[in-house]
């Protein structure tokens, strides 16, 4: 029986450049997903939550496929931190960071959209951030606009200069996708990695 069509269920840079580490031929289509958080929703729960939406939301225009859907969230205790979307959400975002340690719930599913059936798992990442002052947020900021990132930091450019350290089972994951948990989640609907 042929392998489905895979498709990335985001329009992300970041998700596309790792997927692209695999060598799989896949489509990108863009899930039109409210990513807000419910009241009282946890952290890891918001993040599956809108991996599973953004699978289901793209699903729907590719029948007989694979779709990947994820999502990060940062959180401090249960406090979320999102996308900052401006450069003085992500200057205060920085702020509230400095000195603490705070998770990145990076969520994956997979959704097969022949039998609406999915594999949904949520890796975490710690990641301390040093005691940083506004002169050099500001000038991280400048540098490197991570607006479009959660938490305010991309650890795979000069935002490494802002950490402490890093502890999770997979780095990818801080980026935006899992791949160590994508592989095994594909080798289970039948895709040959490698």
């Amino acid at each position: 029986m042929p392998t489905p069509p895979l498709v990335l269920g985001s329009t992300s840079v970041y998700r596309r450049a790792l997927l692209e580490r695999l060598g799989l031929d896949f489509a990108i289509d863009r899930p039109e997903t409210d990513e807000t958080a419910l009241p009282g929703e946890a952290p890891r729960a918001t993040a599956e939550r809108l991996a599973l939406a953004k699978a289901r939301a793209v699903a729907s225009r590719h029948p007989d496929s694979l779709i990947i859907g994820s999502d990060q969230v940062a959180a401090l205790g249960e406090q979320h931190f999102g996308k900052p979307g401006t450069v003085e959400r992500a200057v205060a975002q920085l702020r509230q960071m400095s000195g603490r340690t705070v998770v990145f719930h990076t969520a994956l599913c997979l959704l097969d959209s022949r039998d609406g059936s999915h594999q949904l798992e949520t890796v975490p990442t710690e990641v301390r951030f040093r005691e940083l002052d506004d002169a050099e947020i500001h000038r991280y900021v400048a540098r490197e606009m991570p607006l479009d990132c959660a938490g305010s930091a991309k650890s795979e450019g000069l935002g490494i200069s802002l950490l402490e350290h890093m502890r999770g089972d997979d780095p990818n994951a801080l980026i935006g996708l899992p791949l160590i948990a994508l592989c095994r989640m594909l080798r289970r609907a039948g895709v040959q990695v490698p």
